[in-house]
């Protein structure tokens, strides 16, 4: 009598190699983590997570290989902690927005609310051309996005860690893309020396998950706040000073 074959379908190398490496990472990643990654893995947006290179109060980053999906060897993937994450500080940056009108309080809906929101706003920054990470995907509390740093794997130093030969220039730079950014009526409300990284002698704008659209009820408050911040940054290391009011006009400047 002719044995039965299985119908289930075999795992393929691919998914195996992932799985075993996922293994390593148990006790770090919970369930919801993990379903996460999975689904990166199956778009073909990573083929392997390979250390961390950013830790941060409310996320991780690590550096993962892209996969066929990305036209580039790395990529940085920022993951947003469940169970030991305090966002509820954080609600008054979705409160007020009308993309999230309709989010609940618990954790795991405000978290995931969260990593959205940052893949939606750096969808945002592309689009405006500013100095920024590229968003890839977004599932869950996972957010795959442009690597920036070298190509041995080194990510790029944030504005606090360098001395930059031309302060100025890079002020510049920052208020333009702010200036950007609020022409299409989106705020950052978190600039500072800690969420710029510095990469090939330019500033890129990261953390964008607290950005706000122009709409929000306090995004003229947060908006004088990064404008203030930036400022004081480049007076007190640079010794480049720029009156507050100049600073603002020239982000709320529209060009034609």
């Amino acid at each position: 009598m002719a044995r039965k074959l299985s119908t289930r379908k075999r795992p393929e190398r691919s998914e195996h190699m992932l799985k075993e490496q996922l293994k390593i990472e148990e006790g770090i990643f919970d369930r919801r983590t993990m379903m996460s990654l999975w689904k990166m893995f199956n778009h073909n947006i990573i083929t392997k997570m390979d250390y961390l290179i950013s830790t941060g109060k409310e996320a991780d980053v690590y550096l993962a290989d892209g996969g066929s999906q990305i036209n580039f060897d790395f990529v940085a993937l920022k993951i947003f902690r469940i169970e030991t994450s305090d966002f509820g500080k954080r609600i008054d940056y979705i409160r007020g927005d009308p993309r999230f009108e309709k989010v609940k309080k618990d954790t795991l809906s405000i978290v995931t609310t969260w990593c959205k929101k940052e893949y939606g706003n750096l969808k945002v920054a592309e689009l405006a051309e500013i100095h920024a990470p590229r968003p890839y995907y977004c599932n869950g509390n996972v957010l795959a996005m442009e690597f920036l740093g070298d190509s041995n794997g080194a990510p790029a130093k944030r504005l606090k860690d360098v001395v930059v030969d031309n302060p100025k220039e890079v002020l510049d730079t920052i208020l333009e893309d702010l200036r950007k950014l609020y022409e299409l009526e989106l705020v950052h409300a978190d600039i500072s020396e800690y969420n710029i990284l510095m990469w090939n002698g330019l500033p890129y704008l990261i953390d964008f998950g607290q950005a706000v659209v122009t709409k929000h009820p306090r995004a003229m408050d947060f908006l004088e706040r990064d404008a203030a911040n930036i400022l004081e940054y480049f007076s007190r290391k640079y010794g480049v000073v720029m009156e507050h009011e100049e600073a603002m006009h020239r982000i709320m400047q529209k060009k034609d």
